[in-house]
């Protein structure tokens, strides 16, 4: 089966500034149509339909939760989506948190998981993992992407906090450029993911917070979301 993962960026959507202009999340303040024409948009660049598309409501928790397409809304306060439907997209929205994209190709499963400080700390990546092996999924054979999103340099944090989720997530702490006390979850997710034995992992390089191609919360405040998603192509 081949996995297809997408990561959009801020570029060619309806939305006016702040949110300009592919903004995909539609509880950050931008109206309604114009969020509802960048979902409709990004349904036809996919070549899925709007219903092949699965969204949730995302709150910094640890619940992964398995949709097979049959939802008529939102995943209610999860942050990991996991499928073994086939054509079903999962979508993750991001503005520095990271986005996770996991696939087993073999057994036809995946996941896309929001990995913000909390999330990471409390172990969202494992629950999504967990629940890939009920669909059948073995974390050998799993593929992760680490997405675009607020690297070690700029993500700055208190002492005691960036101690407390290296506690929990060790890799994660880090000097920021300014030499103060910072976290890169991507590094923590890294190994986390290694420990748990998933073999391929792939970072997306980029920054949210220095790359103006992507939104970005710590450097904008009120901005629009990105999205990575990934799904099992059928053809």
């Amino acid at each position: 089966m081949r996995i297809r993962r997408v990561v959009t960026t801020r570029a060619g959507g309806a939305s006016a500034p702040p949110y300009d202009s592919f903004n995909l999340g539609d509880h950050v303040g931008d109206e309604s149509g114009n969020v509802f024409a960048n979902r409709k948009r990004l349904a036809a660049e996919l070549g899925l339909t709007e219903d092949r598309l699965a969204w949730m409501e995302q709150v910094h928790g640890r619940t992964a939760t398995i949709v097979d397409g049959s939802e008529t809304k939102a995943a209610e306060a999860t942050d990991a989506l996991v499928t073994a439907e086939a054509g079903l997209a999962l979508i993750v929205l991001v503005a520095d948190c990271v986005p996770v994209l996991l696939a087993d190709a073999e057994a036809g499963v995946v996941a896309a998981v929001h990995a913000g400080r909390v999330g990471t700390r409390v172990g969202v990546v494992p629950a999504a993992l967990e629940k890939m092996r009920e669909l059948g999924a073995e974390a050998h054979r799993v593929e992760a992407l680490l997405g675009p999103a607020i690297c070690g340099d700029c993500y700055e944090v208190p002492a005691d906090m960036a101690a407390d989720v290296d506690k929990h997530v060790p890799g994660s702490a880090c000097r920021t450029r300014k030499g103060t006390p910072g976290l890169d979850l991507r590094a923590g997710l890294w190994r986390q993911l290694a420990d748990h034995g998933v073999g391929r992992i792939g970072v997306d390089p980029r920054c949210t917070a220095e790359d103006k191609t992507l939104f970005s919360f710590r450097r904008d405040g009120t901005t629009g979301r990105i999205a990575g998603i990934t799904w099992v192509d059928p053809s």
